[in-house]
């Protein structure tokens, strides 16, 4: 099975009719997003929900000494943060889906994650609740971010906009499907009438937006998108095209230890807002928001 199955695909790995994948959805019972008008399930969350929903489920939420790691989507800010913070937090930047997953599974204490609904308008707070479902966990905004595309220095190909990315001439470097940035572009691209089959896609899906601006540094692809901050770190062209939010999600009781509490002090220091304003295209105003509280 592909690791993003439709309702047809996901009806048949769970041996259900599509009628009662649509009554699971209706309920919000299942993980599940909505992306380009059509629902879409993640596998590894749709076999982590079989496992919650088996009879061991009790023993999968015992308190547990959680490893001291943010899972989730790269953020070149956050990135520098928690170095700087000089706590014991590590970082696995493996896209928005899967650091969701190893959290729900308790192999990570937080996740940073961007994934916009088209249904609702909002950022993360529909997965949030759908994939963390019965876990004490609190969400906060990290920042706004700039989205867009990345292309080389000078622009060569002229590039304004996701119109010019049908040219055969134009080489696109995508992400992986977990990754929030490859499920807005989706979004951005259907509001334009476009599908991602016709970009001309040479490039095996690059795993972080860093991967992505080496890819157009390099030469081995013309435009990718990803944020304003990696672009300019790189110092490639960047054509905004969407601001976006990232939040952070954490358990309600790690919110309160030494390790978050450190990053979060530091995080509202006059050395953080120099550093988000450097780097480019952060709006840090609204930064530690509470945006969920788990019931």
């Amino acid at each position: 099975m592909p690791e993003m199955m439709n309702t047809r695909e996901v009806a048949e790995y769970l041996r259900l009719k599509e009628r009662k994948v649509y009554e699971l959805v209706a309920a919000r019972l299942i993980p599940c997003t909505r992306v380009t008008g059509k629902w879409l399930f993640p596998k590894t969350l749709i076999d982590l929900w079989i496992i919650q929903n088996t009879d061991c489920q009790p023993v999968l939420r015992l308190a547990v000494t959680l490893p001291p790691v943010i899972a989730g989507s790269h953020d070149p800010l956050l990135e520098w943060a928690v170095r700087e913070a000089g706590g014991d937090l590590a970082l696995l930047f493996d896209g928005s889906l899967a650091g969701l997953t190893r959290m729900a599974a308790r192999q990570a204490l937080a996740c940073g994650l961007h994934v916009f609904n088209p249904a609702t308008g909002r950022y993360n707070l529909d997965l949030i609740q759908q994939t963390l479902a019965g876990l004490q966990v609190v969400a906060l905004e990290w920042a706004w971010r700039e989205q867009g595309l990345m292309v080389a220095a000078g622009n060569p190909l002229a590039i304004e906009g996701l119109t010019e990315l049908r040219n055969p001439r134009v080489r696109f470097v995508d992400r992986q499907e977990e990754a929030g940035s490859h499920l807005l572009l989706q979004h951005l691209l259907k509001e334009q009438g476009m599908t991602l089959a016709e970009l001309h896609i040479s490039l095996s899906p690059a795993r972080s937006e860093m991967e992505v601006a080496l890819a157009v540094l390099e030469g081995k692809a013309d435009a990718g998108f990803g944020i304003a901050a990696v672009a300019r770190q790189l110092r490639l062209e960047f054509i905004p095209l969407h601001k976006e939010r990232y939040d952070l999600v954490v358990g309600r009781r790690d919110y309160f230890e030494p390790p978050w509490q450190r990053l979060l002090t530091f995080a509202r220091s006059a050395r953080f807002a120099a550093r988000s304003a450097e780097l480019g295209g952060y709006d840090i105003t609204e930064f530690g928001q509470i945006i969920y509280n788990a019931p």
